[in-house]
Formats: C-alpha cells, sequence, structure tokens
C-alpha cells in the first residue's frame, strides 16, 4: 500500500525515461537539457535497439523519434512490439515532423502523446512528467489530429451541447486549452489569469464531466469535435 511519504517521494522523485532517436547529437542534447524531474536510464538509435531497451528498464516513460531506422514501422512499430508493457510504460513522440500521418500512425500504436521537437526543455521535462501521471500531451497545434485517431462517434456528437452545458464559459475555455495540450502555465497565460485559478477550473471540468484525466478529456473533446 502506498502510504503519504511513499507518494510524496514518486510526485517528486526524477521519472525514469528511455530515449529514443538515430541521431547521437541530438540524444546528447536532449539528455543535457532536461532538468531535474527527468533522468535516461537508457538509449536506443533504432527500433531493435529500442524495443530491447524498453524491455530491459521498463521505464515509465519513453521519448520516441516516430521516424527510426531497423524497422517499417519506425516509432509505431516500437509502440506495437512494446505492446505487452503499456500497462506500465508510456510512449511520448518526439519529433520533427508534424505530419498527421505520423501523428496519427503512433497514437493508434499505442503512444499518449506527441511533441515536435521545437518544444522548449522546461516544457519537454513537463510534458514527460505529465504523460508518467497518465496525462496525454499535445504540441497544441497537432491536436487536432487527436480526432483522426480517436474516430467520432455520432451519438458523442448529439450529447456535446448538453453536456457542455455543465460547465461555465471559462470553463469551456480551460478544458479546450487543456484537451489541445496546453500546459497549465501556457493557459494562463493564454487566459490571463493565474496558474492556481487554471488548476482550480481544471479540477471542476473533470468533477462536472465525471473524467479523472487530462488524457480522458482529450479522448472526451476529440470525440465530441471540440478541439
Amino acid at each position: 500500500m502506498t502510504t503519504p511519504t511513499d507518494a510524496t517521494t514518486q510526485a517528486t522523485g526524477p521519472v525514469p525515461v528511455v530515449l529514443v532517436d538515430d541521431h547521437h547529437m541530438f540524444r546528447t542534447g536532449v539528455r543535457a537539457s532536461l532538468d531535474a524531474r527527468v533522468q535516461v536510464v537508457g538509449e536506443a538509435a533504432d527500433v531493435d535497439q529500442a524495443v530491447a531497451v524498453v524491455h530491459e528498464h521498463r521505464p515509465p516513460v519513453v521519448l520516441l523519434d516516430v521516424h527510426l531506422p531497423g524497422g517499417n514501422g519506425g516509432g509505431a512499430e516500437v509502440v506495437r512490439r512494446c505492446a505487452d508493457l503499456l500497462g506500465e510504460t508510456k510512449f511520448l513522440a518526439l519529433s520533427v515532423s508534424d505530419a498527421a500521418e505520423d501523428v496519427v500512425a503512433v497514437i493508434r500504436a499505442g503512444a499518449r502523446g506527441y511533441v515536435t521537437k521545437n518544444i522548449s526543455a522546461s516544457d519537454l521535462s513537463g510534458a514527460v512528467v505529465r504523460v508518467a501521471g497518465g496525462d496525454a500531451v499535445f504540441s497544441p497545434r497537432l491536436a487536432g489530429f487527436v480526432l483522426d485517431a480517436f474516430g467520432t462517434a455520432a451519438g458523442d456528437v448529439a450529447v456535446a451541447d448538453d453536456e457542455l452545458d455543465r460547465l461555465s464559459k471559462r470553463e469551456q475555455e480551460v478544458m479546450r486549452l487543456i484537451a489541445r495540450g496546453y500546459s497549465y502555465r501556457e493557459v494562463a497565460s493564454e487566459l490571463f489569469i493565474s496558474i492556481k485559478t487554471v488548476e482550480t477550473h481544471v479540477s471542476a471540468v473533470l468533477r462536472k464531466l465525471q473524467l479523472s484525466s487530462r488524457y480522458e478529456l482529450t479522448r472526451w473533446a476529440a470525440a465530441r469535435r471540440l478541439l
């Protein structure tokens, strides 16, 4: 059983990560840029290496390039070949590509997020922590592609307006930005409110919609074409 002290240690300790990219210099740069919230415990440069290293370390998070040598499916193939670990290991795609087909392929394979390589070091570290905690994380301009990955149910669209009525106007604004992958800090800047206020609104949104995480919120919003 997890005690409060255990929970605090888990929350404040660095998140072990495996870094997968075929460019050594890029991996070196990422490793040097990540802050104390993240600890790189393994690296790989191609599909086969990645599958072996991920199975060896079984990390909470894998930072994964989508274009990798050594297989036909790139990063998506790595995720599929590690399907037996998806309950304990989460994959966050980190790529220079912002093409819809790349985003959709890796999300359908089972990745929990996708960010582009122009992300800041601090935001990347934060994205790793959020994914480790169960959230879905997407670069804001890529969030719309999630809709293609998850599909849309006609019944979900039909009830969207009724469900949205549960939320205040401000809660709806916060909900859309969070579902698109914005960090709390980015939402606060966009809406000219404090981070604490963002946290309060997110808690209210999740409670009113009976959802348990940002990941579920992204799926909920995508299915209702609210992104």
